[in-house]
């Protein structure tokens, strides 16, 4: 299931088949099987009606969730390229020979943070956290020298403005782990599943049952896509695209 809402493409073609079986079941098997009866269209219509408001409620409080986790993935990566950006222009505090190392290991710390967010590939990504990780501890090695040699006012900005590019990193990785709980999923499609059904056992007449068949579960299916699309980083299309990042290491690189 995990695996299944990283990829909204797979997520989608599922669910169409999932959905439209659910409301064929309902059309097809359960009208035949016990035929809603006039009397009981009344009370059917209520329950049918509470169900569909109740998997309105979930998807659109799903996708305000989904919506809110996307707008923080790109605030987290507005705030890495200014503490970089920020600390690039302090490295000039830390005197010769620290200074040019630590603008080299920024340049090269700001590529690998844009290579993080376009990865796509698994394998690819623990490469580039092991990669940062080494970064980071050069470069924490660089102004901790300059702090021990000159113990000074002027030095400790550089030190603190390391500090903040190094606990961004932390909070972007914390932000793209966090997703929507599979229980909400489960639950979404188990709704999803029903609502269709009991769509299906109330539809009256063959061409409302075609009709049926093909819109609801679509209607849903790219619903629920759409959700997974935005909360996931990687396997969707809608992405957080690092470009304050990229212009920074332009701006480095023309220096």
């Amino acid at each position: 299931m995990t695996q299944l809402v990283h990829h909204p493409a797979y997520l989608f073609i599922t669910l169409i088949v999932l959905l439209s079986i659910s409301a064929a079941l309902g059309a097809i098997v359960m009208q035949r099987a016990v035929p809603l009866t006039d009397d009981a269209r009344d009370n059917y219509n209520v329950v049918q009606g509470a169900t569909l408001t109740l998997l309105a409620l979930l998807i659109g409080f799903t996708l305000s969730m989904a919506v809110s986790r996307y707008d923080q993935r790109k605030n987290y990566e507005e705030e890495e390229a200014n503490a970089i950006g920020t600390e690039y222009l302090r490295a000039d505090l830390l005197g010769a020979p620290q200074s040019a190392r630590a603008k080299a290991l920024l340049a090269q710390y700001t590529q690998l943070r844009i290579a993080f967010y376009k990865t796509r590939n698994a394998h690819e990504l623990d490469v580039l956290n092991t990669q940062t990780s080494d970064v980071q501890a050069q470069l924490w090695a660089t102004v901790r020298e300059s702090a021990e040699a000159r113990p000074t006012p002027i030095t400790a900005l550089s030190v603190a403005g390391m500090n903040d590019v190094i606990n961004t990193q932390g909070y972007t990785q914390a932000a793209w782990l966090n997703r929507i709980p599979v229980s909400a999923w489960i639950l979404m499609m188990a709704i999803a599943f029903f609502s269709n059904l009991m769509q299906g056992y109330g539809v009256r007449g063959k061409a409302g049952r075609r009709v049926l068949i093909f819109v609801l579960p679509v209607t849903i299916s790219l619903s629920l896509s759409l959700i997974a699309d935005i909360d996931s980083p990687r396997g969707g299309l809608i992405r957080v695209v690092p470009q304050n990042l990229v212009s920074l290491l332009q701006s480095m690189q023309s220096n």
